[in-house]
Formats: structure tokens, sequence, C-alpha cells
């Protein structure tokens, strides 16, 4: 067996026993991030049957899946990484759902070309929890305002991403978004990563998105 398959499958094996004591209504989603990896590590995760996979960059993402696609039907990409409106065309294209939207902008420009492109994506709202300059993200002030702003323009906003500041407690901003999701009444959360998933799932997360710990680590 593959590497990528045995860490996928212990990890599976981590998040089922975490979720024993929660009472959860639905396995979270292992999002194998992908990144900046070759197919030939990838492909037994398909062989597999995993079907959730994650990109950061919408050209990577084209080049590597877009043939992929048509044969597999069952797999379901995901964009994590910041979205240029320049590069919304192409997303929208290949992906079935985005992590990071985070103005009205970008919502507004997905809304436009999925009119285009006669097709609906899934997306989360990214929300910029620890104030990080250098991190995408909607502040926490204003995600209400945005959340019905994409109601109005009939965007699929399906839940709420975060990815917490390096050097501090994770927990804390998993509870936050937790709180933040249960006040607009979003169902999804988009959190955790490979350091820190099993408190994301403690927290509620329903997408975990794990890359090294599946793939080892990049280059």
């Amino acid at each position: 067996m593959h590497q990528t398959v045995e860490n996928l499958i212990q990890i599976e094996k981590l998040v089922k026993s975490k979720e024993k004591n929660l009472n959860l209504q639905k396995s979270p989603t292992i999002i194998a991030v992908s990144k900046t990896f070759k197919l030939d590590q990838i492909f037994p995760l398909i062989e597999y049957g995993h079907s959730d996979f994650g990109e950061n960059k919408v050209q990577e993402a084209i080049d590597k899946w877009s043939t992929i696609k048509k044969q597999k039907t069952n797999i379901k990409l995901h964009l994590i990484g910041k979205l240029q409106t320049n590069k919304v065309k192409f997303a929208v294209k290949i992906f079935d759902f985005i992590h990071s939207i985070d103005s009205k902008k970008l919502a507004k420009k997905v809304v436009d070309e999925q009119s285009k492109q006669n097709k609906k994506v899934k997306v989360f709202l990214q929300v910029n929890l620890g104030n990080e300059n250098q991190k995408s993200g909607v502040d926490k002030e204003d995600l209400k305002d945005l959340y019905f702003y994409c109601q109005e323009i009939e965007l699929n906003v399906i839940g709420l991403m975060c990815i917490p500041p390096l050097e501090l407690d994770p927990v804390i901003f998993f509870k936050e978004l937790k709180r933040l999701s249960d006040s607009l009444g979003i169902l999804e959360l988009s959190m955790g990563m490979s350091s820190d998933y099993l408190k994301a799932v403690e927290n509620f997360s329903t997408f975990l998105r794990i890359g090294s710990s599946i793939f080892g680590n990049r280059n």
C-alpha cells in the first residue's frame, strides 16, 4: 500500500476515535491538500477511493486536474488559497468548492461567472480572526454584512473558513468561528490542518484541510 494511503487511513482512524465522544451528525470531510505534489503521489489516494482534494493555485489545479476530473466524476476539488478576481473564470470552471471568499467584489464576480458557465460552486467565507495583515479574510465585524450580501446575490455560502495565527493556540479561533457560524445559522466549518486537525474536530469542524500529514513535507 502506498505511503500516502497509509497516512490517510491513520488520519481517518484518529478522526473517527475523536468523533465517538462528540456525537457528531456527520464525519468531517478530509480534504487531501495536494498543492505542489505530482500526480504520482495523488493517484494512489484516488485509487483508494478518496474524492476530496485541495489546491492553492488556480493554474496548478487546471494543469493537474482537468483531465482527471473528466474521467473521475466523483472527485471534488477545493480551492483553499487566495482567489484573485482575474482568476475567477478559471476557478469556477475547475473547482467545486471555494474556501476563500472575503469581499463583496469577489463574491459578485463568482456569481456573475457562475451564470455565464451555468455552474454552481459551494463557497466558504474566509474570516481573518487573527487580524493579520498578511492573511486574506473578511474582518469579523464585517462578516455579517458580507454574508447577507451573498444571500442577496444568491451565492451559495455553505460555511466559514479560518487559518489561525501560527504562534497562538488554534482552539481560541476554532471556538470563535463556531460561535460566528452558529450566530448566522451556517452549517459548515473549514478549519484544521495537519498540525491541529484533531483540535478542529473537537470544535466541530466539518472540513479538515490536511496536506503534509498525508503527503509528507513539501520541498
